[in-house]
């Protein structure tokens, strides 16, 4: 699938059917977070790949937004492995996450398969039911699978604002 096919036909999908990611699917999903980049190449992401009953439960658990999907990518960070920028008060650890999310979900996309960001979870909660270390924060849940036959985008996915309502040339 081309680049611009693929950002403007990925949605998050909310309604998955029961067919199984093949295993090289999923591969490839994991892969393009490992080569996503992160600040000083510190590679501080931590990928966990929940697909057992016990741990999609957990994750029912802590969430309404699985939405049927049989698996679930939670990204964390390693907060002893991070960038502090200039002035101390940010580190790279959200933003490293969030771009090997990112690339997750758009190859989830150009794999064929339906994605969802999850954001409704306490995420210090589901970092200690999923028996995460002490030193990773959990920045995000991703349901990912094959979408059902019925899902579709929501009604709002298409609403955009004109370019000129968001950037600004300076």
């Amino acid at each position: 699938m081309e680049f611009k096919e693929v950002i403007r036909s990925r949605y998050s999908c909310r309604k998955y059917s029961h067919k199984a990611v093949e295993t090289e699917k999923l591969d490839a999903i994991l892969e393009a977070g490992r080569v996503a980049p992160t600040a000083k190449n510190l590679q501080e992401q931590r990928i966990y790949v929940l697909q057992s009953e016990d741990a999609l439960a957990k994750i029912d658990s802590v969430t309404p937004c699985r939405f049927g999907a049989p698996i679930v990518i939670a990204v964390a960070f390693d907060k002893n492995n991070v960038y502090t920028y200039p002035g101390e008060m940010k580190t790279s650890g959200d933003e490293d996450a969030t771009i090997v999310a990112t690339h997750m979900i758009l190859a989830a996309a150009d794999e064929g398969l339906g994605s969802c960001w999850l954001n409704r979870f306490d995420p210090q909660k589901t970092a200690e039911l999923l028996g995460l270390p002490e030193n990773e924060e959990l920045v995000m849940l991703m349901d990912v699978g094959y979408a059902a036959e019925d899902a579709a985008p929501s009604p709002m996915h298409d609403k955009r604002k004109e370019i000129s309502e968001t950037v600004r040339y300076l």
